[in-house]
């Protein structure tokens, strides 16, 4: 039985999918996709199963989902759906469909918190100077 083991990042997520043959299920940390919550997150994710149309029918997909927050985990888990599905068939015309889409689909976004910096309270935000 053919196995597909991939994994997708963004920010401090990290999500890792089983793709195998199946009927179409799709499970997120063992939450079915249907009843998956937000919304909003729940949509992200079904992306990549609505671009691969009758394709994400024949397979079943398992993620799982650790750290960051829920949108982070949503893209995360897109990004690692896609990638399975891709890899489980082999098809170079489903994977340039993906990139014409959206490059994170496939393409784990590589942006992180800008570290602090001395003198300032974060990142960018400095102590006023007053010269009055």
């Amino acid at each position: 039985m053919k196995v597909i083991n991939t994994s997708g990042k963004r920010k401090t997520a990290v999500a890792r999918a089983v793709v195998t043959k199946g009927e179409g299920r799709v499970r997120v940390n063992d939450t079915p996709i249907e009843i998956y919550s937000p919304e909003l997150a729940r949509l992200k994710i079904q992306e990549a199963i609505y671009i691969a149309g009758d394709k994400a029918g024949k397979v079943d997909v398992n993620v799982n989902v650790r750290g960051g927050g829920i949108m982070g985990q949503a893209e995360a888990a897109r990004t690692a759906i896609a990638r399975g599905i891709v890899e489980f068939f082999g098809d170079e015309e489903l994977k340039d469909i993906y990139v014409s889409y959206d490059r994170t689909l496939l393409v784990n976004d590589a942006r992180r918190k800008e570290a602090k910096h001395q003198l300032g309270k974060g990142a960018r935000k400095r102590k006023q100077k007053s010269y009055r």
